[in-house]
């Protein structure tokens, strides 16, 4: 049997482009007539370069930025950014050699270099399948997304789209799926819910820590002096920091999990009435598929604006950086038997799309069926 070949291109700078890759690789696997292979060429090629300069981004996002700030719009601005991606000759050689390879019917690209990349490649007089570009980013979408050529762009809402079919011709090319999350999400089981706050008063909060968070431990100890909660905090890779933390839950007289790495993100969404983290794509659109309102206490300049501003026009969550704002939000959140925190998750009813990744994959193959169908 013949199957149909699909590439799905990521790459690791900020967790939303991988997220929206393997839930895409999971939709595509449910189709036994669909062969997929996801590749992260820029790891590929060169896992310490590639390790190094994730380590600068994060620094610049952290440590610095309206450095970072100044760069992202920049490049958003600037006539140059082709001739920039000019100089990934590797990788572009990389991607021309993986295409004669796999020969895939088409390219779903959560990363918005690979779009250039392949206009070098055609331009080069390689051929290329139907590409499709899934952009990880909401409302405030960078132009290296669009300035390059797909054959369909599917955003995350309404409103993303409405800016993206000002930009791209025809604008009927793009279409609104839904950012691409986990499987789970669209499969949630009625033991995924957090208990209901008038029937049982225990408040369930999670707490994502990221790396550049300047407050997480004086966050976390607030949080578990709470009362009538249960709180679960998640410390990512960071051992001498999950340490302290559990040192100071031995301390509270409040219920508190703390867990380190965990891929139970999508199940704990699912069971917290209240996540507090950092603005970043994939955290921001699992929340809203989890119906689980989010408390933002982190935003990078650019990328991530865009993320808040979803959840601000639409009434679906707060913005609280420090400790006394986030202890403040909570308390008006959960106040009158949480009215709130229902209001929130009313309104992330109306943007979640939590069957988003099965929507694209659905969409790919049916394009790709008829293209195979005319060439016979």
């Amino acid at each position: 049997m013949t199957k149909t070949k699909i590439l799905v291109l990521s790459a690791s700078y900020g967790e939303g482009h991988n997220t929206a890759a393997r839930a895409l690789c999971s939709a595509f696997a449910e189709h036994p007539t669909v062969e997929v292979e996801m590749v992260d060429l820029f790891a590929r090629l060169a896992p310490r370069i590639d390790q190094l300069s994730r380590k600068v981004y994060l620094g610049l996002i952290n440590r610095a930025p309206g450095v970072w700030s100044r760069v992202y719009r920049w490049l958003d601005r600037t006539d140059s950014a082709g001739l920039l991606l000019r100089c990934l000759i590797p990788q572009r050689r990389a991607l021309g050699r993986l295409l004669e390879l796999h020969q895939p019917e088409a390219i779903c690209s959560t990363y918005p270099v690979y779009s250039w990349l392949l206009q070098q490649l055609r331009s080069r007089g390689q051929p290329i399948p139907r590409t499709y570009t899934v952009v990880t980013d909401a409302l405030s979408i960078h132009s290296l997304w669009y300035r390059a050529p797909s054959d369909k762009w599917f955003v995350t809402d309404e409103d993303s789209a409405d800016f993206l079919r000002q930009k791209v011709s025809p604008p009927n090319r793009v279409h609104v799926s839904g950012f691409p999350v986990s499987l789970a999400f669209a499969d949630r089981n009625a033991s995924h819910q957090p208990p209901d706050l008038r029937s049982n008063r225990q408040r369930r909060i999670l707490y994502m820590i990221n790396s550049g968070n300047a407050h997480a431990v004086e966050t976390a100890r607030a949080l578990m002096q709470l009362p009538h909660a249960h709180v679960t905090v998640t410390a990512g890779r960071n051992a001498p920091l999950r340490k302290r933390l559990e040192a100071l839950a031995r301390g509270s007289s409040t219920e508190v999990e703390v867990m380190g790495w965990t891929n139970r993100v999508p199940e704990l969404l699912m069971t917290h009435h209240l996540v507090i983290g950092k603005a970043g794509g994939a955290t921001t659109q699992e929340s809203i598929n989890a119906l689980c309102p989010m408390l933002v206490n982190q935003i990078v300049p650019g990328q991530e604006e865009g993320n808040w501003e979803l959840l601000r026009r639409h009434g679906a969550g707060a913005f609280a950086e420090t400790p006394e704002a986030i202890l403040q939000t909570l308390h008006q959140a959960f106040a009158n038997d949480g009215a709130l925190v229902q209001q929130w998750r009313r309104a992330l009813q109306r943007l979640a799309r939590p069957s988003a990744a099965r929507d694209i994959a659905a969409q790919v193959l049916t394009d790709s069926s008829v293209t195979l169908a005319a060439s016979h």
